[in-house]
Formats: C-alpha cells, structure tokens, sequence
C-alpha cells in the first residue's frame, strides 16, 4: 500500500507518495490527479529503482491538503502531518538515495538530449542548457530550506555531495521538514528529466 495526499488548488491537484520521493503528478481535478500518477509508475520504477523498503503499489489516500498560489502555478507546496513524523536514520538513508538516482537519471536524459529541445504546446519552454541551470540553482535555492548555504557558483557535484550529507545527517532545522524538502527536491528533479525526453525530438 502507497500512502498518498492530495494537496487540492484552485486550477490544479497534486498527488503525491509520501514514502516515494519524486512521485508526484498533477491533473486537473482529485481523479485526474491519481490517474496521472498512476500513469507514472512505471517511469517513476525505471528512474529510481528498487530503493529502499517502500514499494509502488496500491495507493491509499492518507489526507487532502489546500493548495497555494505555488500549486497553481504547478509545483507541489504543501506540508503535511506526516512530514513532522520522526525520521529514523534507515529513512534518511532510503531518502537520500532516492535522490541520488533522481540525479543519476537526469544526468543520464541530459547526456542523451539534443541541445534544442521542441517547443511546447504554445511555443514556450527552456532548452536543455538553461532546463539544466535551472535545475541545479533551484536545488542550491531549496537547500537554503534545510538551512544549507551552498555559495553560487559551487560544482554541481559537490552541491549534490552537501545535500546529501545533510539529508543523512537529518537536518531539521530550515523552514522544510526534511520529508518534505526530500519530496519537492526529488519531484523538480523527475519532472524536468520527463518534460526533457517528451521534448527531445
């Protein structure tokens, strides 16, 4: 069984896996929202792998949450209950390998991409290069939220290498909960991976 929440906007649903970092998938309205989850299983499973003791399966929709502006924009924003639950040293570990291999498949879909990506539905959309800077100064801003500074201009591995440790570490002290930080992280990092494959021609 895979707990779920859904957090519910005005424009947007978000259903995201508590225990599955990075499998979160947005529709328009709560059915929709799972549907597309579901629908992304199966990629989720080739991106991340046997990790951990938490498996697909099932879902089972633990609690609705309310959206914010940040929802409706299309990003997932919001925190549960079970982001204050304590987390054992065994999850810190499963959390921070489902990172790792967030990271390993995006550079993975990188390496295999054109540098020009195709335009989106209403010609919009970054290419490859600045959907890469992108990623890595979104992640150096999301661990300012687990009160990590990592200066501007930091090698991305070694940025990677900082997260990680303080992930392990268990920080707790920035405005995220770590669960959460490890969930919103993971998920940019999956969601621009897709969004690069869909659009390499």
């Amino acid at each position: 069984m895979t707990r779920v929440y859904l957090e519910v906007g005005k424009t947007w649903v978000f259903a995201c896996a508590i225990d599955l970092p990075g499998w979160c998938r947005r529709g328009k309205g709560e059915e929709a929202a799972l549907e597309a989850l579901l629908d992304y299983a199966d990629r989720y499973r080739d991106a991340v792998g046997p990790v951990g003791p938490v498996e697909v399966g099932e879902l089972q929709v633990v609690g609705r949450l309310p959206g914010t502006m940040t929802t409706d924009f299309g990003a997932p924003d919001a925190i549960g209950p079970w982001d204050s639950e304590p987390v054992s040293a065994a999850e810190r570990s499963h959390l921070a390998d489902v990172l790792t291999r967030c990271w390993q498949t995006y550079d993975e879909v990188v390496a295999q991409s054109p540098a020009e990506l195709r335009k989106g539905p209403r010609g919009g959309g970054r290419d490859r290069d600045k959907m890469v800077d992108h990623v890595r100064e979104a992640e150096r801003s999301y661990a300012r939220k687990l009160d990590l500074r990592v200066p501007p201009r930091t090698p991305w591995a070694e940025q990677r290498k900082a997260l990680v440790k303080s992930v392990e570490a268990g920080t707790t002290t920035g405005a995220w909960p770590l669960r959460y930080a490890c969930r919103r992280i993971a998920w940019h990092v999956l969601d621009h991976a897709w969004e690069t494959e869909d659009r390499s021609p």
